[in-house]
């Protein structure tokens, strides 16, 4: 498989992962925290979705799908528009609900546009520094795994606590 072969199956396995959360999940059992400061299972999700859309998009040269989607209209969240939920604390965690059929709408609309965008890659692409406000400069392939890196965590994260939330 070639590089943008394992980039695209990547992305994919963060999809089974977010679908895997929230199915069966009621909004209220997305937004509850498994403990005070926790993060809610619909605010990991909201989150890897806006940071995979922002950062896809900015090297994509596109507008984010929240915006052009229509997403962030039908989420209503009291954030900036292009707030991704980095920083927040406890009060705008809490202001993330959302049922999962809006949760896996906005992740599969970031999903098909990010597979759409890897797909269209050659190798020669990957190689070319998309951020050059870090020492070493950033690559696209450095860039799009750190972005599969931060969703997994996340999507990691909202498992366990549906695992702690299911059991209680």
């Amino acid at each position: 498989m070639d590089a943008v072969g394992v980039l695209e199956d990547g992305f994919s396995r963060i999809k089974e992962l977010v679908h895997g959360v929230v199915e069966g999940m009621s909004e209220d059992e997305l937004a509850a925290r498994i403990e005070d400061g926790a993060n809610s299972i619909a605010w990991l999700v909201w989150h890897l979705t806006r940071i995979q859309d922002d950062h896809v998009a900015d090297v994509a040269g596109r507008e984010q799908i929240w915006v052009s989607g229509g997403w962030a209209d039908k989420f209503e969240l009291p954030f900036d528009l292009y707030d991704t939920g980095y920083g927040h604390g406890p009060a705008q965690v809490a202001a993330v609900t959302a049922d999962a059929r809006k949760l896996r709408g906005y992740y599969d609309a970031v999903h098909r546009e990010t597979v759409s965008y890897v797909r269209g890659l050659s190798p020669e692409d990957l190689d070319k520094v998309v951020d050059t406000s870090w020492d070493p400069p950033v690559t696209l392939s450095v860039r799009l795994v750190s972005v599969m890196s931060d969703d997994l965590q996340h999507a990691g994260q909202a498992a366990y606590a549906r695992g702690i939330l299911l059991r209680r």
